[in-house]
């Protein structure tokens, strides 16, 4: 088969010896091209690419923001998208089951596409943009907003950075008394938001080895799950994730809406207000609308093996 390797030097568990070692073990039994990615939104272009060209499949070898944009670009293709972790939290390669090692990672994936493990998946659509695993709206958005002002440190901190930009934000940065947005979802207005996370998949995030479990109902056969806060107090934040560690899923309860089998969100507000997809921060705007794209994407599912 014919593949595009596409790399993101840059991320943090990608270096130039487990990238010789995941082109050579891809190319054992396939055609293999590797390009590597100097700046944003450069893994979309590749992708696109591709598709123009005709190739079997893309390999995303990155983070989780290289994956989105690879999926960006191939959305609605027949390409199949492949994914290696080389991030600091790799969630979707880790929400398929994948080792965190991208050595390792390789052989689940070359045994899924020499076993002809290709399926369709659902994606979410947020402003003709696409996302894998989540899109998060205010607080959620600003979190990553602060990691990404400091991503210099990225590297070298890991998901240390993600608890400082957190507390950072919650006591410092995001104005928790007065609110974000407004949404609707499918049809149904809630207003006064203060922060949301849409989920195309679970888990939300991983802290270590854990999964942040927002909602088991999530998944990529399956329509949206939207978390909506109404209001952000400490005590109700840190209830829903002790339910995310401990109990495997938020639970609704006053100030937090939880729906799930969604098909349409739209955010508004006459301020901007900030979203990330898949972990990166995109933009601040006043309207966002989310869709449930059912099987967007042609995914190389991991075969899975204990090691």
């Amino acid at each position: 088969m014919r593949l595009l390797l596409v790399v993101n030097s840059f991320a943090t568990s990608v270096n130039p010896r487990n990238t010789v070692q995941v082109h050579q073990y891809l190319a054992r039994h396939h055609d293999v091209q590797v390009v590597e990615t100097s700046e944003r939104g450069h893994a979309t272009r590749f992708a696109t690419d591709a598709v123009t060209r005709g190739l079997d499949a893309v390999i995303a070898f990155g983070g989780d923001g290289t994956l989105n944009e690879v999926a960006t670009g191939l959305a609605g293709s027949s390409v199949a998208l492949g994914v290696l972790p080389g991030g600091s939290t790799n969630v979707f390669a880790r929400s398929l089951g994948m080792a965190n090692d991208p050595l390792l990672a390789v052989t689940q994936l070359t045994a899924g596409l020499d076993g002809g493990l290709v399926a369709p998946i659902s994606l979410g659509e947020a402003n003709g943009r696409y996302f894998t695993f989540h899109a998060g709206v205010g607080f959620d958005a600003e979190v990553v907003r602060q990691v990404e002002r400091t991503f210099s440190f990225k590297r070298v901190v890991g998901q240390p950075l993600f608890a400082y930009a957190a507390l950072k934000s919650w006591f410092v940065d995001y104005d928790r008394k007065f609110p974000h947005f407004s949404v609707s979802i499918d049809g149904r207005r809630i207003p006064n938001g203060f922060s949301a996370v849409v989920l195309n998949t679970n888990p939300y995030t991983y802290v270590g080895k854990r999964p942040i479990e927002l909602s088991r109902a999530a998944s990529l056969e399956k329509r949206l799950v939207v978390l909506v806060f109404r209001r952000l107090s400490t005590p109700l934040m840190v209830s829903t994730l002790w339910s995310a560690v401990r109990k495997g899923g938020a639970t609704a309860r006053r100030g937090l809406e939880i729906i799930e089998g969604v098909d349409e969100v739209v955010f508004d507000y006459p301020a901007p207000f900030g979203y990330q997809l898949d972990g990166d921060f995109i933009d601040e705007t006043n309207t966002l609308t989310i869709r449930h794209r059912d099987e967007a994407l042609q995914l190389i599912k991991p075969m899975l093996v204990e090691f």
